[in-house]
């Protein structure tokens, strides 16, 4: 995927949405999304894929530490597998593994007071794992 991705880190609840630059060089948090059904979140993702002229979306997948598939690695490609039949932009899986300790990590660093810090991390996570991704390929020649 080249230009401005879409990042979805979802949750049983919660679904961390960030968005990269038009160069996709750069991430930052959009917002997070209350989990309702996977039809439903999947169409409000797409919403936002549109509102925001992404060219490609990019959904979570945490893998455990053997590096096989985790009861929620399996529920992010569902999601995934949603919204490609309901849209039409290409949808990548991305380990995610760690990323809400890094956004807690990201958010200690910045002098976030503990109280503060209990917040939704989960558009920040979305935006740590959207980084990765975008460094990944540009690094990489894409």
């Amino acid at each position: 995927m080249i230009g401005r991705i879409l990042a979805v880190d979802p949750g049983d609840k919660r679904i961390g949405i960030a968005v990269s630059d038009p160069t996709g060089k750069i991430s930052r948090p959009l917002t997070v999304l209350a989990h309702q059904s996977r039809l439903e979140d999947a169409r409000r993702i797409l919403e936002l894929a549109t509102l925001h002229d992404v060219q490609g979306i990019l959904v979570g997948k945490p893998l455990q530490e053997s590096g096989i598939d985790s009861p929620q690695g399996r529920k992010a490609e569902r999601l995934a597998i949603v919204l490609r039949t309901e849209g039409t932009l290409p949808v990548t899986l991305w380990d995610e593994s760690g990323t809400t300790d890094q956004a807690q990590a990201v958010r200690r660093e910045m002098g976030v007071s503990r109280a503060k810090r209990a917040g939704h991390l989960d558009s920040l996570a979305a935006a740590i794992m959207l980084q990765d991704y975008l460094d990944t390929v540009n690094s990489d020649g894409h």
